[in-house]
């Protein structure tokens, strides 16, 4: 695993197969995505690496309940102690009382199937709880004041995170940046709401954008975003 730091205070932990973010406020830590199973261990020596205690995050907010995504929740809530956020049609799934439906390719080019046939099974995530059910426009309390975009397509339950007072954006898979080229999110349960959504977040005031997949864009990324944006709608992605 390997730590970045993208901001003063913010921090992205790169795992094998998906990414997490960590955000300090004074006296308070909160985690965005948690990787995939197993990761919990390394997520928790990267927090003490930093400087923290892994029973200093406050909160874990899942952006959807992919594997890369939720996989290591369960391991750490059980060595926080944090609360647990995802959004109410992912929670379902994230608790283990539900299946995750798989992406649906209809729409999509025919690469991004072919994609996914060729990339290994990840490990199953272990069902976590999950003490807050969230929805579009809750705020939450980190960063100045953190609030809930909600963007499906890629899962019913997909969300963003925007802090206004920070200009910072986590678009969760929603959207990704990868080999230098900002696009739409892969993988989805809904290409056309997926696309609603990309735009959706390319409208925010956004200073640095961090992904799922790829390369956070410390600087200008609102630019970046309404450009990928326009891209998609000519068929750029």
């Amino acid at each position: 695993m390997e730590t970045t730091r993208v901001l003063p205070g913010l921090h992205m932990f790169a795992f094998a197969v998906g990414q997490a973010y960590l955000w300090r406020d004074p006296g308070s830590l909160t985690l965005v995505d948690t990787g995939t199973a197993g990761s919990g261990a390394a997520g928790a020596e990267a927090v003490r690496e930093l400087g923290h205690e892994p029973e200093d995050i406050d909160r874990i907010i899942l952006t959807h309940f992919h594997e890369d995504h939720a996989g290591g929740a369960a391991e750490l809530a059980e060595l926080t102690g944090a609360t647990v956020m995802a959004h109410r049609l992912d929670a379902p799934v994230v608790r283990g009382e539900a299946p995750g439906p798989p992406p649906d390719f209809t729409d999509a080019p025919g690469w991004e199937r072919e994609l996914y046939e060729s990339l290994p099974p990840l490990p199953p995530a272990p069902p976590c709880r999950v003490d807050r059910e969230l929805a579009d426009g809750d705020m939450v309390d980190f960063g100045g004041g953190a609030r809930v975009v909600a963007a499906p397509g890629h899962t019913d339950g997909s969300i963003a995170l925007h802090l206004p007072a920070h200009g910072v954006l986590f678009t969760g898979d929603a959207i990704a940046n990868v080999e230098g080229r900002t696009i739409l999110g892969v993988f989805n349960l809904d290409r056309a709401r997926a696309l609603e959504s990309f735009h959706r977040l390319a409208a925010l005031e956004t200073e640095t954008a961090c992904f799922g997949h790829g390369d956070p864009i410390p600087r200008e990324a609102g630019a970046a975003l309404r450009g990928a944006a326009r891209a998609a709608v000519r068929g750029g992605v």
